[in-house]
């Protein structure tokens, strides 16, 4: 998706066309500043060859909802990789890899982990910690998902919108504080590196699921 100098491209995290694509898009564009989805934290998380993992000690920092959410999502996301042979966060990786090569400037422009967490303990009930256990269970277990995709490949524009639709009505919280909220805070960083290099091609890489709220965002913000 394209606005002004800002080409902003859906990835998902542990699918190998995202991976394999991110060479093409940057030859083809030629970016002179690559913006990844992700923190300062977990940037760097990226690189080292032991991996972080949440502490029992993060509660007091992020909340047990929070904490809880955390080691659920980060084992699943593992699962998932595991089955596609992917880990998560590779095409992040790559897309830094590659403007470090080409000595292209990187931006962060992703809310910190942190936070985020905080959020989700603030906000997600224990009904929806529930409902997200049960569907782990059935589709990472009993191999039996809510919705069918090829994980190898970022989903399309239909399948998104199922997946989001199925987050908004099951995890109401988490769908505004991973979501909505996050397209905010990311659209806003966009934005100001927009304006602050009018003049250079910017090269986004994001979830596929923000790709929408966030070209919806910035669209109104340079129409302001």
């Amino acid at each position: 998706m394209k606005i002004g100098n800002l080409i902003l491209i859906g990835t998902s995290h542990i699918a190998q066309q995202s991976i394999d694509e991110i060479t093409q898009l940057v030859d083809k564009h030629k970016p002179a500043i690559i913006t990844l989805e992700l923190d300062r934290d977990r940037f760097h998380s990226l690189f080292q060859k032991q991996k972080q993992s949440i502490q029992l000690s993060d509660i007091f920092k992020v909340g047990v909802k929070g904490f809880l959410f955390a080691l659920l999502g980060g084992w699943a996301s593992k699962k998932l990789g595991e089955q596609v042979g992917v880990m998560p966060g590779a095409e992040m990786k790559k897309a830094a890899e590659i403007a470090r090569a080409k000595d292209i400037k990187i931006a962060l422009v992703d809310q910190h982990i942190r936070k985020t967490l905080q959020r989700l303990s603030k906000t997600i009930t224990w009904k929806e910690k529930g409902r997200f256990l049960l569907d782990l269970i059935k589709g990472l277990i009993l191999r039996k998902p809510e919705i069918e995709f090829d994980l190898t490949k970022v989903p399309n524009e239909k399948v998104i919108e199922k997946l989001l639709g199925h987050v908004k009505k099951r995890y109401p919280s988490l769908y505004r504080v991973l979501i909505l909220e996050r397209n905010v805070v990311m659209a806003k960083k966009l934005f100001r590196l927009q304006e602050n290099h009018p003049n250079d091609t910017i090269l986004a890489f994001v979830g596929a699921g923000h790709v929408k709220g966030m070209t919806k965002l910035l669209s109104e913000m340079k129409s302001n």
